[in-house]
């Protein structure tokens, strides 16, 4: 992740509706759409869309290449990391006890979204929570514990239907991405990809010596 402008490449771009607080870091190529605020101390990387009314909180991490759709709030504690989707009106919450009237702000519990993940509108992440890479959350989903890499996860609280591919494709049982023909294992710690002929989505651990392409 990279939040330095590059001298061939365009800077940031903020909608004048837009308010971008003085110490807050923008990548190349970023745009900000209407009526979004990005706080002091908050950090966007590069060639990220920030679509209408999104709220980027201090102290927030937005990794490279994010997408965030409109009505959003990232909230101090959350950390997006590279290519991560955020659908429409999905919720982040940082406390899980808050009173209007005490001051929970030492109690605020992190939460971290990994590489290339998908949460769906109108999800809601409770705070404290580890969303694996790749994951994908549906539409509506509750979070409510630490969601594994490549997990499908919905319902209400959210529960593990199946597995995606990197591509974003639901596996069937064969575990072969229809997509890419990307193909997938099931491991002790979770689901590995054995063959990868995309190459999309290297991640450093994976089983590189099946890997073909």
């Amino acid at each position: 992740m990279s939040a330095v402008d590059i001298s061939d490449r365009a800077p940031a771009w903020v909608h004048p509706s837009a308010e971008v607080e003085a110490g807050a870091s923008l990548g190349a190529g970023t745009r900000i759409w209407r009526s979004s605020h990005v706080a002091a101390g908050a950090w966007v990387g590069a060639d990220c869309v920030i679509g209408q009314n999104v709220a980027i909180g201090p102290g927030v991490v937005v990794g490279d290449r994010c997408k965030i759709q409109n009505n959003v709030s990232l909230y101090a504690g959350v950390t997006l990391e590279d290519g991560v989707f955020c659908g429409p009106s999905c919720v982040f919450t940082n406390v899980t006890t808050p009173r209007a009237e005490i001051d929970r702000k030492a109690e605020f519990r992190p939460t971290r979204v990994g590489r290339g993940a998908t949460i769906g509108a109108n999800a809601t992440i409770v705070c404290g929570n580890t969303l694996g890479a790749w994951c994908l959350i549906a539409a509506g989903a509750v979070v409510t514990h630490d969601v594994p890499p490549l997990a499908l996860m919905a319902g209400v609280p959210a529960r593990r239907i199946g597995w995606v591919s990197h591509a974003g494709e639901v596996l069937g049982p064969d575990l072969v991405c229809p997509r890419t023909g990307d193909r997938y294992a099931e491991r002790p710690d979770g689901l590995r990809r054995v063959i990868n002929l995309s190459g999309f989505g290297q991640d450093p651990d994976e089983e590189q010596s099946a890997s073909v392409g």
